[in-house]
């Protein structure tokens, strides 16, 4: 009798046990989807880093984040879209310039190691505005086709917030990103105001000032947004066509800028060339300094003033 109720003591422990197993690996199971969903919103807010690749610099990379560079410097990198932390980029530039330092000391003469560190900050910063502006440019190209999404989702009854959704699963990137960190931050809690206000400061444009503003209104006033989406539409793809004659017209202007400060480089190259040392003793006396820094900052300005010149806003 006892051995028959040790038994049943036993099997009833048994089965408790197992069925709180099973019970605690569903917990579990469900506990890491929602955290990885989660952080999956997060990371498409821009709030916590994105997972993927090992991070390199991570002390750095905190530090810099605290001060008021490494706000600036996160808000650019995100708008260029690399998968760069600030911390990576800034050791990054810190060994180009290190090297362009080097490099201009032992090439040219040492007074052009630190005009080739300055060069090299420079060329990081160039780096950035150009991967951005090459962002800005490919998502202005993709407006069009995402104002006709949203026209379309929003004309089959489905909401403002659903569409944004699925255009973000349909187009791809740097649309499909965008939009994609927009709804996330809707899941979680944002207004569409702020959300696609967001947006649009990370990658500033006309067209997306438009297209964020005809939204964003629509959405509060409750007004007909089929139809504002379907004339803005239209517009947009007037502002490409108009934009991609300009650029072209302008390709030759821009390279002329470029050109003429790799020339006045080449220059120091093919003097130090034909007389080796020739810069070794022009950079030797205080004139000879206060030539070279005057003539790279003609150059300088040359570029500049080219840029500014050849730039028209449409």
């Amino acid at each position: 009798m006892e051995l028959q109720q040790l038994i049943t003591l036993t099997t009833g422990i048994t089965l408790l046990t197992c069925v709180l197993a099973v019970v605690g690996l569903h917990s579990y199971a469900s506990g890491k989807a929602q955290r990885q969903a989660l952080v999956d919103r997060l990371s498409a807010t821009g709030q916590i880093p994105v997972a993927g690749r090992r991070r390199n610099f991570r002390g750095i990379d905190r530090r810099l984040r605290r001060t008021k560079l490494g706000k600036k410097l996160e808000l650019r990198l995100a708008a260029t879209g690399l998968d760069v932390t600030p911390g990576e980029f800034f050791v990054y530039m810190l060994a180009t310039v290190a090297g362009l330092w080097l490099i201009g000391q032992a090439a040219l003469a040492p007074f052009f190691g630190p005009l080739a560190g300055l060069l090299g900050i420079g060329v990081a910063v160039q780096f950035l505005n150009w991967q951005r502006q090459k962002r800005i440019e490919k998502f202005i190209n993709q407006l069009p086709e995402m104002a006709r999404i949203l026209a379309n989702a929003t004309q089959a009854g489905l909401a403002l917030r659903t569409a944004i959704g699925m255009a973000a699963e349909e187009m791809e990137a740097p649309a499909g990103e965008e939009l994609g960190k927009v709804s996330a931050q809707l899941e979680v809690g944002a207004s569409m105001d702020d959300a696609l206000g967001e947006m649009a400061d990370r990658l500033p444009s006309r067209e997306l000032v438009v297209l964020v503003t005809t939204l964003v209104l629509s959405n509060r006033a409750g007004g007909q947004v089929v139809s504002a989406l379907r004339n803005l539409t239209e517009t947009l793809e007037e502002r490409k066509e108009t934009r991609r004659e300009v650029r072209t017209q302008l390709s030759q202007v821009n390279m002329t800028s470029y050109a003429v400060p790799v020339l006045g480089v080449g220059s120091l190259f093919l003097m130090n060339g034909v007389k080796d040392g020739a810069l070794d003793r022009m950079t030797g006396s205080p004139f000879g300094q206060a030539a070279v820094i005057i003539a790279f900052s003609l150059y300088a300005v040359g570029f500049v003033l080219i840029r500014r010149l050849s730039r028209i806003d449409v």
